[in-house]
């Protein structure tokens, strides 16, 4: 029998795609479809991703990857000086081999808080960086969940959106994970209310069943202007766009998307309790889908 490689959901060998998903892909590739999510498929995808958030006039695009979201949304966002905070573990600071930086933007960096950006880590970095020989830090940017596993609460992401919005700063958010966080035990966030704090985020699906792509979120009208530009410009206007919105369209009108990520959370938590009876150690207490386990040469053998 083969082994199985336990590793990220990125990694050759790992299941790529629901059956669900890729069936309706195969049924949409059959249609005869408008280009450049221009097609039905694609406003369908639209409208349902619309009323899961509770934003009828959300601004929503389906784009391929993280790292492509992201560049585009900070780049899209920020003028020529001004900057974006994430804490050191981000994935725009870390894994995103410079992303950002080459669109012309620093990336400040906190020490973060069980990897969570709080009001009192923004706060320094606002007093350092308030004169024009300075970037100025005009965007924050954090994840849920975060590199670690961890989950934003309501409060905190309410403190953060309450902090962002008195100093004038945008809120965004890197939903990759996004499913496994709002299906986590001890989590009260849903996706009305992240709608409601943040200026724009994105729904993860590649980390979620779905064979690619993303879908950004923009709730800021002034945010909004213009992104079908920006989004062609950096070359991620997907021409077959159908390719995006038949997969998230099945997602979201049913509760595929979070009976997914539920699954999957569920059987992490299997793993990390015969793993904790077994007397292995863990780096955070993630109630997600990400488990990250402590090996040292005492460690024992499972």
């Amino acid at each position: 029998m083969p082994r199985r490689q336990r590793a990220c959901d990125g990694r050759a060998g790992q299941r790529r795609a629901h059956p669900r998903l890729l069936q309706a892909l195969a049924q949409a590739s059959a249609e005869q479809c408008a280009g450049y999510g221009t097609d039905r498929q694609t406003a369908r995808a639209v409208a349902l991703i619309r009323n899961a958030v509770a934003q009828p006039q959300a601004d929503v695009h389906l784009l391929v990857g993280g790292t492509q979201t992201n560049l585009i949304v900070i780049s899209a966002f920020l003028r020529p000086h001004q900057a974006v905070i994430a804490v050191e573990a981000g994935h725009i600071a870390t894994h995103e081999t410079g992303a950002i930086e080459a669109t012309g933007h620093k990336v400040l960096t906190v020490l973060g808080l069980h990897d969570k950006l709080t009001p009192a880590l923004l706060q320094p970095v606002l007093a350092v960086h308030s004169n024009e020989h300075m970037v100025q830090p005009r965007l924050v940017y954090i994840s849920d969940s975060t590199e670690s596993g961890t989950i934003y609460t309501r409060a905190e992401l309410e403190a953060l959106s309450r902090f962002c919005r008195e100093r004038d700063l945008l809120l965004y958010l890197d939903g990759a994970r996004l499913a496994a966080a709002l299906t986590a035990n001890g989590n009260d966030l849903d996706l009305p209310t992240i709608a409601a704090l943040t200026d724009a985020f994105y729904i993860g699906g590649t980390k979620n069943g779905v064979l690619l792509g993303e879908a950004l979120v923009v709730i800021h009208p002034v945010l909004q202007a213009d992104l079908r530009y920006l989004i062609k410009q950096r070359g991620a206007l997907l021409a077959k766009g159908m390719v995006l919105s038949a997969q998230f369209a099945t997602l979201f009108e049913d509760g595929l998307f979070f009976e997914l990520a539920a699954h999957a959370n569920a059987m992490a938590q299997r793993l990390r309790a015969g793993l904790l009876a077994a007397g292995v150690e863990f780096t955070s207490n993630s109630p997600t889908n990400q488990q990250f386990v402590a090996v040292t040469a005492t460690s024992p053998q499972v």
